[in-house]
């Protein structure tokens, strides 16, 4: 059974969890506070306390997970760096993990040009370290937006 790590896994990522645990997945999630954890541990995942703007605490939840799913398009907060050098550093790092591919959510109430440029980190990284990647392009507002996240996901490993 595979594991994905949700890193941003409040009320989206919950949704999208549920479907992956539909899929017969295993799904942690994280969040910086109490109140998150409590709702990602009701829902039925692993609950785990992460900082993505600190990717060791981050690396730290990788040594059992098949797929992380950065869903952070909509962050508060340092988005700077949660899309940019962070990002980086994080994806530098996963090539000495078991984690077999990165999701990245490229859309969202992030400055687009951020968004764009963790794109393209993302891409680079994929295909730099052959880490399979994916993109989460869909608006959250849209039917059908945790299903076909879901099937992203999914996606890399059926490669």
């Amino acid at each position: 059974m595979a594991r994905a790590l949700i890193v941003g896994c409040g009320c989206h990522g919950r949704e999208l969890g549920s479907e992956l645990l539909g899929l017969g997945w295993q799904v942690r999630g994280t969040s910086r506070s109490r109140e998150g954890l409590d709702a990602i541990e009701a829902a039925g995942f692993e609950a785990a306390e992460a900082d993505p703007d600190r990717p060791g605490g981050v690396l730290d939840l990788c040594g059992d997970v098949a797929v992380v799913v950065w869903l952070l398009g909509s962050a508060t907060g340092e988005s700077e760096t949660i899309h940019g050098p962070r990002l980086e550093r994080l994806l530098e790092k996963l090539v000495d993990t078991p984690v077999r591919g990165f999701t990245y959510e490229a859309t969202g109430s992030v400055d687009p040009a951020l968004l764009d440029g963790g794109r393209r980190i993302v891409e680079r990284a994929g295909e730099t370290w052959r880490i399979p990647v994916a993109f989460l392009t869909s608006d959250r507002e849209e039917p059908g937006w945790a299903p076909d996240g879901a099937a992203t996901v999914s996606s890399l490993l059926a490669g």
